[in-house]
């Protein structure tokens, strides 16, 4: 799933008439980098939520067929926030463990190989499985804490989430569909009990949320 339906406050006025997802950077829309990676990673299958100026998403992708994917939406009438999108959406996931990937990040990780191993994790007993990343100079506190392949809420040093984490449909569970709901609290409570799983990436990573983070990543996609 590529989490889309952001309004996208901090890149305005870019985003007052073009949904953030389809952003150009590099010769192409945000939203496309994700797609072409996860077609090339061996995916089939990606539900897309959306809000903001959607139909223009829909209309921009398609049913996915020119990128290798079969594509399905899921619609927000209001923001529901990442676990309640989510939640709304998981008639399109199925009832195995799903990829979730922030639509508004770049990482060059390998998402085949991290979403397998979250699988495995998963089928273990875990319900999330998050890919995390050095802290960025704009959020220097980081997120949770990495001890060997365990993340808990505690400890030192913290380390930041990537946007991109492998869940067990069972963390939803309880969630209504169809009302706001953060993700935050639903890993807080898994690591409780010891069943939120991690990976370091130290390759690139960026949180394109800014008008300056989206001309840095357009810059380094255009000289690649």
């Amino acid at each position: 799933m590529i989490l889309a339906a952001g309004r996208g406050e901090r890149m305005r006025p870019l985003t007052d008439s073009c949904p953030k997802p389809l952003l150009p950077a590099g010769g192409k829309p945000l939203i496309a980098w994700h797609l072409e990676r996860l077609a090339a990673a061996g995916f089939e299958d990606v539900a897309i939520n959306h809000a903001h100026l959607g139909a223009m998403i829909e209309a921009a992708l398609g049913d996915g067929r020119r990128f290798g994917l079969r594509i399905g939406y899921s619609p927000e009438v209001r923001a529901l926030e990442t676990a309640g999108g989510i939640r709304k959406a998981m008639p399109l996931l199925g009832d195995g463990p799903f990829l979730v990937v922030n639509g508004d990040i770049f990482c060059d990780a390998d998402l085949g190989a991290f979403a397998a191993d979250g699988a495995e994790r998963i089928a273990a007993g875990g319900l999330a499985h998050l890919l995390m990343v050095p802290n960025p100079e704009h959020h220097p506190g980081g997120d949770f804490h990495l001890a060997g392949d365990r993340i808990t809420d505690t400890g030192e040093p913290r380390v930041t989430f990537s946007g991109i984490g492998v869940y067990a449909p069972s963390l939803f569970a309880a969630l209504t569909p169809g009302e706001p709901a953060r993700l935050a609290p639903l890993l807080r409570s898994a690591m409780v009990e010891d069943r939120v799983s991690g990976a370091l990436h130290e390759g690139y990573w960026l949180d394109v949320g800014t008008p300056a983070r989206l001309a840095e990543l357009d810059h380094r996609l255009a000289a690649a």
